[in-house]
């Protein structure tokens, strides 16, 4: 029965752990941008940037 009790504890232990990291996260920045990785394997590496912020100049390689 006692080991119900360490089984709880360390569930609750991971669950505070894995709120962390997710407040974390939040903190940092990982879910501002939620649209650019659902689009950008439909584009090309120099298309791209253009569709998505057109006032920024983009490098292209001249070949």
């Amino acid at each position: 029965m006692s080991v119900i009790f360490i089984l709880v504890g360390f569930s609750l232990l991971a669950a505070l752990f894995f709120l962390g990291a997710f407040f974390w996260a939040i903190k940092n920045g990982q879910y501002e941008d939620d649209y650019t990785p659902s689009v950008r394997m439909l584009f090309d590496d120099e298309n791209y940037e253009q569709e998505i912020n057109p006032s920024k100049k983009v490098k292209t390689q001249s070949k």
